[in-house]
């Protein structure tokens, strides 16, 4: 019997309320991040585009770190409905509040783009014109948010090098990705509604998000035939896939 099984239903509810909480916030300050860091290198960069990327990437990874390492004890840290979606198919997360998850991802994404355009004066409500269709751009989010959910899994060993681990595969994912790594729908979503240097237009969101929910659901199976015997896994919202 597990111990939630057992545990009395305010206890149960008190800790899923802090469990969205984090989710929620580091969700909105990931957002933060990544378009904020993309407004200030485009500003910066005298129209260097690879400038502005490399600055996008350096700030998006050290992001990724830093609210991993905060709220992983707290949430499993997911702030990606591939994600969870990953981990309710591996069955380490109910599916009721799976869905808790990636209501709360999603909403809170939005938020973080909203911050980051208050931060930096622009206009709070926009639409992206950036267009990013393509096969080429479909297989390479399938290929970044397979990439991550494979990193998340093979820490299942360490969990403890997990912040890093999935900073640094981000952060370079950017670069050898032709999509620049979006790797979750929350965050794609989220990015169709700045029409800034981190944008994604609306046309072009469907075509992310089926390339990486498909990813999710083909690592499942293969994490879990890849590391069996050996990784642990990880149990979100009770167990980080980081150490306590």
């Amino acid at each position: 019997m597990r111990h939630s099984d057992c545990a009395p239903r305010s206890d149960m509810t008190s800790n899923m309320g802090r469990r969205l909480v984090a989710e929620a916030l580091g969700t909105a300050l990931l957002l933060a991040a990544v378009v904020g860091s993309g407004i200030m290198a485009e500003r910066l960069s005298s129209e260097s585009q690879a400038i502005a990327l490399l600055c996008n990437t350096a700030a998006t990874g050290a992001a990724l770190v830093v609210l991993i390492t905060i709220f992983a004890p707290l949430s499993g840290a997911h702030f990606n409905p591939a994600v969870t979606l990953y981990f309710a198919l591996r069955r380490d997360i109910a599916r009721r509040d799976a869905a808790l998850y990636v209501t709360v991802q999603i909403a809170a994404a939005v938020a973080g783009v909203w911050l980051a355009h208050a931060m930096f004066g622009l206009p709070v409500a926009e639409i992206s014109r950036k267009l990013r269709d393509g096969p080429s751009q479909w297989l390479s989010e399938f290929v970044a948010t397979a990439g991550l959910l494979l990193t998340i899994a093979g820490c299942g060993r360490k969990p403890d090098t997990t912040p890093a681990l999935v900073g640094l595969y981000i952060a370079a994912a950017y670069w050898f990705t032709a999509s620049t790594s979006f790797a979750n729908p929350a965050v794609t979503l989220a990015r169709s509604l700045t029409d800034s240097f981190a944008g994604i237009a609306p046309s072009s969101v469907p075509g992310f998000v089926v390339a990486q929910l498909l990813a999710a659901v083909v690592a499942g199976p293969f994490t879990a035939y890849l590391f069996q015997g050996g990784a642990a896994r990880a149990e979100s919202g009770r167990r980080a896939p980081v150490a306590d």
